[in-house]
């Protein structure tokens, strides 16, 4: 029975989860529930919890984690700035002539979005405000516009400087040391949030083929779906000046952050912060770096910002009484269980 108290509060947490509550009051809310109920029914000890005011200041004192109110203040600035709208329109352009041509040009500009911003809900809102009326207006399927749009807003989870690697980067680190001291090594290696972004970044370029490889097979497949698209000439500049004028100021950012960060020239904080200053230069040269626009986004930082560490906060309470209810040994257990041995537990995980 008490084995299989773990999983009960997992199924919990779910279920909550499912019913539309939020997430960091889900987490933290039931897992303190549950530990006052199984520390009545004696199957828990409450000075578990005595660790928690310590956890809580780690999070709040980690330095690693200023990287996030700067990206996200780095990605609410370019949406604010309409670099999305001009880079959308750009490949729309370049690619609309072709069949599924918008489809190209949406995933392309999410990879793009997403490694300039790390943001999933800004992309995927701001995607479907840009791209959605113009792709069914224009005869798109509406499944296949909603699906390529939600998939390519998506690509910021894994794509660098996602905010999800950073989060992991420092509990992948602490797990990481903590296995390697359990095992005897008592000079353990770490791993950064630099090295999640270069292991993340060439996954990530592989899922945008295939995504782009996918929206090719269904325009071959149903062309009446993807249609091509007919664009009035522009005159005034060329198609290719119009393209490197859309293409330069997000990819000069992104080259800025990641390039620091995968060469090891900045720490992920550091170039959190060169993003950040890089958007608001950018949207200086557009015109839209005013005290309005600024404390737009100075509230729209703040309010994902806390959001972001409110989960942080439910997630420490939830895995501290998971511990404390023996959910590791549980979890290795069936993880040691799985047919394969290590290699069916990496892929069962």
């Amino acid at each position: 029975m008490h084995s299989l108290l773990p999983l009960l509060l997992f199924l919990i947490v779910c279920l909550v989860l499912m019913a539309g509550y939020p997430v960091a009051l889900s987490l933290a809310g039931t897992a303190l529930l549950f530990a006052f109920i199984a520390d009545l029914a004696g199957f828990f000890d409450i000075t578990f919890l005595q660790a928690l005011p310590s956890r809580l200041y780690g999070i709040m004192t980690n330095t690693t984690l200023i990287a996030v109110p700067l990206f996200v203040f780095m990605g609410i600035m370019l949406e604010r700035s309409r670099v999305a709208e001009n880079l959308l329109d750009t490949m729309s352009e370049l690619f609309g002539r072709l069949r599924g041509g918008l489809g190209y040009s949406v995933a392309l500009v999410g990879m793009l979005l997403a490694a300039s911003t790390g943001i999933v809900g800004a992309t995927v809102v701001t995607m479907g405000l840009l791209s959605l009326p113009t792709m069914l207006r224009r005869g798109y399927d509406p499944r296949i516009a909603t699906g390529v749009i939600c998939a390519s807003g998506t690509l910021g989870q894994i794509i660098p400087p996602s905010i999800v690697l950073v989060l992991l980067g420092d509990v992948l680190s602490s797990a990481y040391q903590q296995a390697q001291l359990d095992m005897g090594i008592f000079s353990p290696e770490t791993i950064s949030v630099g090295d999640l972004f270069t292991g993340a970044l060439l996954p990530g370029i592989l899922l945008v083929m295939l995504y782009l490889a996918y929206i090719a097979v269904v325009a071959w497949l149903r062309p009446a779906a993807m249609p091509p698209i007919d664009y009035k000439a522009d005159h005034s500049t060329s198609l290719a000046m119009r393209v490197v004028r859309g293409l330069l100021p997000p990819v000069a950012l992104i080259i800025a952050v990641l390039g620091s960060i995968l060469t090891g020239k900045a720490t992920p904080t550091e170039a959190a912060a060169v993003g950040a200053g890089g958007a608001i230069i950018l949207a200086a040269l557009r015109g839209q770096c005013h005290l309005a626009v600024l404390r737009e986004v100075m509230a729209g930082t703040t309010r994902v910002t806390s959001m972001v560490f409110l989960i942080l906060i439910g997630a420490s309470v939830f895995s501290l009484v998971f511990r404390g209810l023996g959910g590791d040994d549980v979890v290795a257990d069936l993880l040691n269980d799985l047919p394969g041995g290590k290699i069916g537990a990496m892929v069962a995980v």
